[in-house]
């Protein structure tokens, strides 16, 4: 009886000491997640630049009645841990990713990946390609677009900064983003540290991560209403198995804006799937 109530102890001991269910992490960096749901299926979904995981609040409870889903914060972002020197990279976030996929113990995973979520996704399927089942892009960037100016992720330092990046957010906004999903957004978007602003703006368009590989996995495209990140030449060359679909009057923020009919795409998409 006294070593039952050691151990019993012991154990307490280690919990609150954080010892026993630990957060997962990447370079000893904390990652923060959410699972739901319990079908055989995982989808991991995949925020964007100076997002979190509460960009998925409106795919969580519908898609969680027939799979699993896991939603995150990569490093710098909303609740997870940031790297002590200052580099962003899409091997990181990819890596981040995968340290997620096994915690939850997944084999083969479906990933999402809104905006910068999109390179991350497909970097994953680079590093990862025995675990990723199938890729979905939300009004992401598959290649830098040659139809609108280039970034310089710099704009988003110093005293302006904060006004550049709310400027840029805004930009994003449609006439279905209700002034609710704009403060959200915008509580996100502006809440996220500067170092993450600029340190993963410049992870995005670093010329490494765009190669001219061919991607073989079924992939579904989510855009905007006649987005310019939709590069479908490009896609239709390097995503054979693509999948393309635009909702008619959204913005960048299509699956908080337009969920139900997100939520379907995504749904009627994994059904024709055999994992």
């Amino acid at each position: 009886m006294k070593r039952e109530r050691f151990l019993f102890a012991w154990i307490c001991i280690l919990a609150v000491c954080g010892v026993l269910n630990a957060e997962p992490t990447v370079d000893g960096i904390p990652l923060h997640f959410s699972m739901h749901g319990k079908g055989p299926q995982t989808i991991i979904l995949v925020h964007g630049w100076t997002c979190d995981e509460t960009t998925w609040e409106a795919q969580v409870a519908p898609l969680s009645k027939g799979y699993r889903v896991v939603t995150l914060d990569l490093p710098g972002h909303g609740k997870s841990g940031s790297p002590k020197d200052g580099t962003f990279s899409m091997d990181l976030f990819a890596r981040a990713v995968e340290a997620i996929r096994s915690e939850v113990k997944a084999d083969r995973v479906i990933v999402a990946g809104h905006s910068m979520g999109t390179p991350v996704v497909i970097q994953y399927a680079r590093l990862y390609p025995q675990h990723t089942a199938a890729l979905i892009f939300v009004d992401g960037l598959v290649f830098p677009p040659t139809n609108l100016p280039p970034v310089n992720p710099q704009q988003f330092a110093g005293p302006e900064g904060r006004k550049a990046r709310e400027n840029m957010v805004r930009g994003m906004f449609s006439s279905s983003t209700t002034p609710a999903m704009q403060t959200h957004i915008l509580s996100m978007m502006l809440g996220a540290p500067e170092a993450t602003a600029l340190g993963a703006m410049k992870a995005t368009f670093d010329g490494s991560n765009w190669k001219d590989d061919v991607t073989n996995l079924p992939v579904l495209g989510i855009y905007a209403d006649h987005s310019r990140l939709g590069d479908r030449d490009y896609m239709k060359t390097h995503y054979p198995k693509l999948q393309y679909v635009e909702i008619p009057n959204t913005g960048h923020f299509l699956m908080m804006e337009k969920p139900d009919e997100f939520n379907q795409l995504v749904s009627d998409f994994l059904k024709k799937q055999s994992f």
